[in-house]
């Protein structure tokens, strides 16, 4: 066996090993999530009942209280339905614009929101994404607000209000009443807009003969670890900004590795809370107040996290009565929505419970960018398509030097041959001429590799943008694409949906077969994009070129549909563009000559 076989056999391996490296941590993990069903998503989680050794210790007088379960929840062990979980408190019925359910009476939390606008498939029947549910239920998730300190019964978990309504909406806010029976009544008044925040106002009147100090919390609460995706590109899990920290993520494991699994950070203005890929639940505290915030996890056998506020101590005089307003953010994690919040309502950087990542400053732009053109051309795969040609026709004058320097090397390839064939044996001397050769004609041998990297951080800002926005979320194109945000759904090893079974469930190799028809389209736009250049005379090189576009139709088989159309359209678009660069250079395009090389008989010596 010859050396450069040797080499393309490692070349093969080694393209083998990216692509099974890539399918293992990349593709099986999103079928996987895929295939995750609902009632899966909500897996049953019994919190501890209290006295058990999972139970959660008791907090400090000036500290939030830990979440806890209703007065009515199962014993361990014993898991309600949400529509029993839901049944065990009286209720207000919860019915906005943008979001239905209910407010409990008992503990007064909002632990039943569901979102009008979205659902769990692209199917219009399919059920309303359920985003808070009661605790005792399955897997409980709600916000709390009230007050610890002082010596008075304060209302808790298990309080029952009374309230002025029996509907809360945008346009009718709802007013809770409690009074303890020794000089204390809490009024709260709950206002939701046409989002998806509400307005919690706490009123405290002292009617007793002495003054009390309370300190206001809020808290959001979540019991057992929720399925996450599990991609580094995108964080899920607790999130938020307190004072000028910057942006806090943990996540479910994170936490675990704090001290006593719990994190804390003290500042004036922010917001805190768990985040999913496409939803939040979020308190935010007075702007204009120092608080205390805090990220923490509980329980041995079934896990409870939870993030709260603690606001400064308020003494209340005989007579006299003291007023918080907190807000609490439930809902879907729209662009707009969140800009308008941080913009209108103050919140600091409140925008940024969207994940855009490291390279902020590319990828909210790109996003602007789909979305302005979306608003007129109606589709988010159009929008796709027009913003690759804008992006092109600005990166054109470098693409124009690019392919220039790309023409002016082949012109040189008879001078580049001479040398090879003169200094055969002395590959140092080689590099020496094929630089000085480089140099007298003014060629920068790496400008051909610019186009492609010009694209790859337009390629990660639309990737994160498809990844983590909603507004993607179900997004269909043209024909069998029906969500932008998901791969293809064709299959060529089913012959494309003929054949009554999908190969992607198949065990162990499953998740290496999903290969659709914009998968195979792209593999050969990019095999003909490289086509488009001279051979070169390296084998080992030639080899990986040849087998490049096989393993990038692998990689991008599981990429959101939307990526694929880009990355297809923009390989076209650069046969297009390179075509008439070298053409009017007076350059000969190498594709057909590369082409009609691959079929011919190669001479044997």
């Amino acid at each position: 066996m010859t050396q450069d076989n040797r080499n393309f056999f490692l070349a093969i391996a080694l393209s083998i090993l990216v692509i099974v490296g890539w399918q293992y941590f990349f593709a099986q993990p999103q079928f996987e999530k895929t295939r995750q069903t609902q009632a899966e998503l909500a897996k049953p989680a019994t919190p501890p009942a209290p006295g058990s050794p999972d139970a959660i210790p008791a907090p400090s007088p000036t500290a939030p209280p830990q979440g806890g379960v209703t007065p009515s929840a199962p014993a361990v062990g014993v898991q309600l339905s949400r529509a029993e979980a839901l049944a065990a408190s009286p209720r207000v019925k919860l019915d906005s614009k943008s979001l239905f359910g209910s407010i409990a009476l008992k503990g007064a939390r909002i632990d039943d929101v569901s979102l009008k606008a979205y659902r769990e498939t692209t199917n219009p029947n399919s059920p309303n994404i359920i985003l808070l549910s009661p605790s005792g239920g399955p897997s409980p998730f709600y916000a709390e607000l009230g007050f610890v300190g002082g010596s008075q019964p304060l209302p808790k978990f298990d309080t029952l209000w009374t309230a002025d309504g029996d509907v809360l909406s945008e346009a009718k806010p709802l007013t809770l009443t409690y009074d303890n029976g020794q000089g204390l009544v809490f009024h709260r008044t709950i206002a939701v807009d046409d989002r998806y925040m509400f307005t919690v106002t706490d009123t405290v009147e002292n009617k007793s003969a002495q003054p009390v100090t309370l300190n206001p919390y809020a808290l959001v609460s979540r019991h057992g670890k929720p399925k996450t995706s599990g991609y580094a590109v995108l964080h899920e899990g607790m999130v938020g900004i307190i004072g000028d920290s910057g942006v806090q993520e943990l996540t479910y494991d994170g936490i675990e590795k704090e001290t006593r699994a719990q994190k804390s950070l003290s500042g004036t203005g922010g917001w805190l809370g768990f985040t999913d890929k496409y939803w939040a639940a979020v308190i935010v505290p007075d702007q204009t107040e120092p608080f205390e915030g805090r990220f923490s996890a509980s329980g041995t056998v079934e896990k409870s996290y939870q993030t709260d506020t603690l606001e400064p101590a308020q003494t209340i005089a005989p007579g006299a009565s003291a007023t918080v307003a907190t807000r609490v953010f439930a809902g879907a994690k729209e662009t707009q929505t969140l800009d308008y919040y941080k913009d209108n309502l103050g919140i600091k950087k409140f925008d940024l419970l969207i994940d855009w990542g490291w390279f902020y400053f590319i990828t909210k732009p790109m996003f602007a960018l789909l979305d302005l053109i979306y608003r007129y051309v109606g589709n988010f795969g159009v929008s796709i398509l027009i913003t690759t040609v804008l992006v092109k026709l600005v990166f054109f004058p470098l693409a124009n030097r690019s392919y220039l320097s790309m023409a002016k090397m082949k012109a040189l390839q008879p001078q580049m041959a001479a040398i090879r064939e003169r200094y055969a044996d002395d590959k140092i001397k080689q590099q020496q001429e094929t630089m000085e050769l480089y140099k007298r004609d003014k060629i920068n041998p790496v400008a051909g590799c610019l186009p492609m990297l010009i694209q790859i951080p337009v390629f990660f800002a639309l990737y994160k943008v498809l990844f983590i926005t909603i507004e993607m979320r179900q997004a269909p194109f043209f024909g069998w694409i029906k969500d932008l945000s998901q791969p293809d759904p064709t299959n060529v090893f089913n012959l494309f949906g003929l054949l009554p079974y999908d190969p992607t469930t198949l065990p162990l190799v499953g998740h290496f077969l999903a290969i659709g028809i914009w998968p195979l389209i792209m593999g050969v736009s990019m095999f003909v994009q490289m086509k488009m250049n001279p051979e070169p005379p390296d084998p080992i090189q030639r080899q990986m070129f040849t087998w490049m576009p096989v393993i990038f139709t692998f990689m991008l088989g599981t990429f959101p549909s939307g990526l694929v159309i880009y990355w297809t359209w923009n390989n076209t678009l650069s046969v297009i563009q390179q075509t008439f660069i070298m053409r009017r250079a007076g350059v000969k395009v190498e594709l057909w000559d590369n082409l009609a090389g691959m079929f011919r008989k190669k001479a044997v010596t």
